[in-house]
């Protein structure tokens, strides 16, 4: 669990650096301007800032919990790029929503939350994973 804590945590923490940073901004704009024409003007609403960020914070530390109680590597790889290409498909429902595609923050945490937890999974022993035969 402290595993867990400490990846989503800092997946979390890098997507608010990078938003006071201003690079969210820019990959919200690489998101509209791949599903509008209209760019980010094209999108008349917003969601609250605060859903986006308890979104984040969700997916940072439930994908964290999920790649640490999975046994196999194969399987770890597996969920993670699943959950990138389900947070990367949020961008056209929200916009055929008319709303602003803000996937920027949420794909940012669980980018780097999977790859924390598939690297911290792979140097720990897992409860998860298989007891290896002694020969």
């Amino acid at each position: 669990m402290v595993a867990v804590s400490a990846i989503g945590g800092l997946s979390v923490v890098l997507a608010v650096g990078l938003a006071a940073l201003g690079v969210l901004d820019r990959l919200n704009a690489l998101a509209g301007g791949l599903v509008s024409r209209g760019g980010r003007e094209g999108f008349p609403k917003q969601l609250p800032e605060w859903s986006l960020w308890l979104v984040t914070m969700a997916l940072a530390f439930g994908l964290a919990f999920a790649i640490l109680s999975t046994p196999g590597l194969w399987r770890r790889v597996v969920l993670w790029v699943s959950s990138l290409v389900l947070v990367a498909a949020w961008a056209p429902v929200l916009s055929l929503a008319a709303h602003v595609p803000a996937v920027g923050g949420p794909w940012v945490a669980t980018l780097w939350s999977g790859v924390c937890a598939i690297i911290y999974a792979s140097r720990h022993h897992m409860a998860c994973d298989p007891e290896e035969v002694a020969r």
